[in-house]
Formats: structure tokens, sequence, C-alpha cells
């Protein structure tokens, strides 16, 4: 999930933020030492700013990540219901469709072969290779939270 959601939250330069720390951070035992300040509950979602080795989204408490201080900054961030239901839904759809061997993404628009043929929509309705990305597909349910650019 929070590969994807850091995916997402980049397409859409909007990262939900609520408060953010800068400093030096330790990460030891695969654990983020988190500052207060930012209040962090279990089950909220932050974003590691900074970090040779563990830039991206996590849910908090967050395990496993790669030891290592750095200079950084920390968000905390408020991730809505609705985008939290629409990276599942992209999840889903990438496991089915998002394959290299999918038919979505064949580099080939139409094949015959006997009394057999078929043929793909253009990229530019939306269907067919290069036109079938998670982005073509749910972008009218991605729109609403798209931003410009990132504030920070």
């Amino acid at each position: 999930m929070e590969k994807t959601l850091t995916k997402v939250c980049e397409y859409l330069n909007n990262y939900f933020w609520r408060k953010k720390a800068s400093g030096r951070f330790t990460i030891s035992n695969g654990v983020l030492n988190a500052p207060t300040s930012l209040k962090l509950k279990a089950g909220m979602y932050f974003r590691i700013l900074g970090s040779d080795l563990n830039d991206g989204v996590y849910l908090y408490p967050a395990t496993g990540l790669k030891d290592e201080e750095f200079d950084g900054t920390i968000w905390s961030m408020v991730v809505p219901v609705t985008v939290i239901d629409l990276v599942t839904d992209i999840e889903n759809w990438e496991k089915l469709y998002g394959g290299v061997d999918s038919p979505v993404n064949s580099p080939f628009t139409s094949e015959s072969f006997g009394n057999y043929s078929y043929s793909k929509g253009s990229p530019s309705t939306g269907a067919g290779s290069n036109g079938n990305t998670w982005q073509a597909v749910f972008g009218a349910r991605l729109a609403p939270f798209r931003r410009l650019r990132n504030l920070q």
C-alpha cells in the first residue's frame, strides 16, 4: 500500500500534509524515532524526505526501515479514506493489467490470423498500448485531489 500511495501522492502533487518536522533523524533497528510534535498515531501515514535509504510514505508505526541517520523532513499526513480506497483500486487494477505481459500493455494494437482478428482502441481514447495506465483509467477519480504544485 505504501509504495502505491507514494506513487499516487507524487502524481497528485498532494501529500495531504498535516504537520512537519525538520532536522536530524535516526532510524534504528528498522524503526523511526519520530518527533512527538508530529502527533503521529497508529494508522496514520507519514512521509520521509531527505533520507538516502527511506524516502517515501509509510504507515505509522513503520517497521522494517533501513537504519540510518539523516538530515531531512518528516511530514504527518491526513489521507482521506476515499484516497486510500482509490489506492486499493489502483493496486488491484495493476495486478490485473499493469504487468508487461498484460494484453492492455501489449505493443500491438491489432492482430489477425486465419479467420480471427482483433483490434484495441487507440491510445488517444485512453485504451490500448500506452493509453491504459492507472493515471488514465483512474483520472476522473484522481482529479479532485490533484494540485498544480506541492505546497510545502
